[in-house]
């Protein structure tokens, strides 16, 4: 019996309540006083306009394309885009005759002719292409163009139109394999234009092929307004027209 009333003794002196330190209460900390950071100015965002006259500029295009809320409002249906051309992919011959080096905007010589007459097997042409910016002097296409494909089949359609349009300037030709009528005048450096088309990371505009744009976009063409001509005519190298001015 008094051993158990020294082990009960013991635990009560060991585990008793009161041991320990007592708990000190929250202080809080006081409000700094010292030097201030020196931090750099708040930014302010482009408040820039997504539309002219009713239709997307080329920053307006790409900025909704990339948007979670606006992205949905260009699939499945036709959108009307303005800007200026800044680059097409047939106004200069390339340096290999059967097909472009990578990032070369150009009509290989082999695809330069009539309609009537079927390209090489070597010769790989792009499907013909437009750039349109908001600046003309825009010199940074993988950023600010979009390319615009879809207007003509392939190069030798052009050819054949651009004969008749020495001959007649309000001359008319339907696309062989489009089953539409090739733009009128046809897309020149410089001209600043107007294009109807579906706008897509995406575009399947001829038979060769899907091609795809995750940064820009592309547009495929399916009519367009000249607001102002280029200063030349739309013209495939080597060809003898009257007058390439406009």
């Amino acid at each position: 019996m008094k051993i158990r009333t020294l082990v009960v003794t013991s635990l009560v002196v060991a585990f008793g309540v009161g041991c320990g330190p007592e708990e000190k209460p929250y202080q809080p900390a006081p409000a700094y006083t010292g030097p201030k950071p020196n931090l750099p100015a708040v930014p302010t965002l482009p408040n820039k306009a997504k539309k002219t006259d009713g239709a997307y500029n080329i920053y307006g295009a790409m900025h909704d394309l990339h948007s979670r809320v606006h992205h949905d409002d260009f699939e499945g249906k036709q959108t009307t885009f303005i800007g200026y051309i800044v680059a097409t992919n047939f106004d200069k011959e390339c340096e290999d005759e059967n097909v472009p080096k990578p990032g070369e905007r150009c009509v290989p010589k082999c695809a330069i002719h009539k309609t009537g007459k079927q390209d090489e097997p070597e010769c790989k042409a792009p499907v013909p292409s437009f750039w349109i910016a908001d600046s003309k002097d825009e010199k940074d296409l993988a950023k600010n163009a979009i390319q615009v494909m879809g207007f003509a089949s392939n190069f030798a359609q052009m050819y054949t139109y651009i004969e008749e349009l020495d001959k007649d300037d309000e001359a008319k030709l339907q696309d062989e394999f489009l089953g539409m009528d090739l733009p009128s005048p046809l897309p020149s450096l410089g001209a600043r234009v107007k294009v109807t088309g579906n706008y897509g990371f995406t575009a399947s505009p001829t038979s060769q092929g899907t091609a795809s744009n995750p940064r820009t976009g592309l547009i495929t063409w399916r009519s367009q307004e000249t607001l102002e001509k280029g200063p030349k005519r739309a013209v495939l190298p080597g060809m003898k027209v009257k007058n390439v001015d406009n």
